[in-house]
């Protein structure tokens, strides 16, 4: 249940009007001048937040309480509350106030034709792909039918993947591919290479659609070793069936990601 935690000394904003000095003590030291005073809380909110003093989905203090806290005018309160939420670090509630937004990321990868990697173009963050398992072997049924291979296709090509973001796990992988239209796959040096830009200039296989099924699924043995989350944690199941311009599907995946890192994010047009 969120809930407003104890209030914590707020910093006295540079050109402010003078507050009273805490309980108990000298007053905090006072914020550098040069930036606007609602530029000054912005920051003052965030610190706060990133210090634990707000986990997300508490309420922050009232536009009341800011202003008395701080010293500034409920003008200076709503400017950076209302930059905040462009932000996205605080959502409002109509006649509830506003409160700390969830610190997971978003992730747009699950509702478009972009990589996992290349969902975190510009994002600073290092993202790392190693590879469990790259083979050649049979299909199960579900993969067949899934890819709808012909009779005499009785190969695909296996390519088991760790995916980690900033040295954190993210998403376990299992990818199945059309072994006649990736041939020698199994073979090629896939560390740490990202698949679909393998596919491009390997093959000059490029994904023209793709169908994804997202589930909530409690993590396996093997799964929650993996992620580094306990046997049972909540992870995001995800199924997708690609194919390429003319409706041959290629390839076929299920993964596993860990929701407490991140959120899947659609654009629905």
């Amino acid at each position: 249940m969120s809930q407003t935690p104890k209030t914590m000394p707020g910093t006295p904003l540079a050109d402010a009007p003078p507050t009273a000095a805490p309980a108990g003590g000298a007053r905090p030291a006072r914020v550098p001048r040069g930036q606007p005073l609602w530029a000054q809380l912005r920051q003052s909110l965030i610190d706060r937040i990133a210090a634990g003093g707000l986990p997300p989905h508490a309420r922050l203090p009232s536009e009341a309480e800011l202003c008395a806290e701080f010293g500034v005018s409920r003008t200076v309160v709503r400017e950076a509350l209302n930059q905040l939420v462009v932000e996205r670090r605080v959502y409002k509630m109509q006649g509830k106030g506003s409160f700390v937004a969830d610190a997971r990321e978003d992730q747009d990868f699950a509702g478009s034709k972009i990589s996992f990697s290349g969902d975190f173009i510009g994002k600073n963050h290092v993202v790392s792909r190693r590879v469990l398992s790259q083979r050649l072997r049979p299909p199960s049924e579900r993969e067949a039918r899934m890819l709808r291979l012909e009779p005499d296709e009785t190969a695909v090509v296996e390519i088991d993947r760790l995916l980690t973001v900033d040295n954190t796990p993210r998403m376990m992988v299992y990818t199945v591919l059309r072994p006649s239209v990736v041939p020698g796959m199994e073979g090629l040096p896939m560390q740490n290479k990202p698949l679909y830009d393998t596919l491009r200039r390997q093959y000059g296989v490029v994904l023209d659609r793709a169908e994804r099924w997202i589930e909530a699924a409690a993590a396996t043995k093997e799964v929650a070793e993996l992620l580094e989350v306990a046997p049972g944690a909540p992870v995001l199941r995800i199924e997708s069936l690609s194919s390429i311009a003319g409706g041959l599907m290629v390839e076929y995946y299920t993964a596993y990601h860990r929701s407490d890192q991140a959120r899947l994010h659609f654009i629905i047009r």
